[in-house]
């Protein structure tokens, strides 16, 4: 498995997998329509390239195919959001999701802390991130188009 930068050519797997994802975790939790609205927009063929051009944006691919992609926003040197961790169902348990939070890391050696939200019924997702040492410092209600979801907000902190 090889992790690297996304390039434009991967946009169209990135959104495949955002969809593919979202669709596996969150049906049942939040409506489909609510999912592909947020979807539509985050992902869309005209926010995708500044989002590889302005972030960190990383692939994981393996046989030739992304199996999986994850965003950092780098706030500042010492801090960065994790917008997205995304790893195919097929593909879960081959430690991509691991191997791209790793990639994040190593991009900013002066990295210190790194901050991510999970929605709080997403149990698969919260325990990877408690996993990897995410502890939690709050939970509070948001809205998504009119959908209130119950969103985990958790932090990493890493060595100096």
């Amino acid at each position: 498995m090889i992790i690297r930068k996304a390039v434009t050519e991967d946009i169209s797997s990135i959104q495949n997998i955002a969809y593919e994802t979202w669709h596996d975790t969150y049906d049942g939790m939040i409506p489909r329509n609510v999912q592909n609205k947020f979807l539509g927009r985050a992902y869309s063929d005209e926010n995708m390239p500044g989002r590889i051009a302005r972030t960190s944006l990383f692939v994981a691919v393996d046989k030739e195919q992304i199996i999986g992609f994850a965003n950092f926003f780098y706030k500042n040197p010492q801090e960065a959001e994790l917008g997205a961790l995304y790893v195919l169902p097929a593909a879960q348990g081959k430690k991509a999701g691991t191997k791209l939070l790793e990639a994040g890391i190593q991009e900013k050696p002066s990295l210190r802390e790194i901050y991510v939200e999970v929605e709080r019924e997403n149990v698969t997702g919260t325990a990877f991130y408690e996993a990897r040492g995410f502890k939690l410092l709050e939970e509070y209600e948001e809205e998504l188009y009119g959908h209130k979801l119950q969103t985990r907000r958790m932090k990493l902190a890493l060595p100096e």
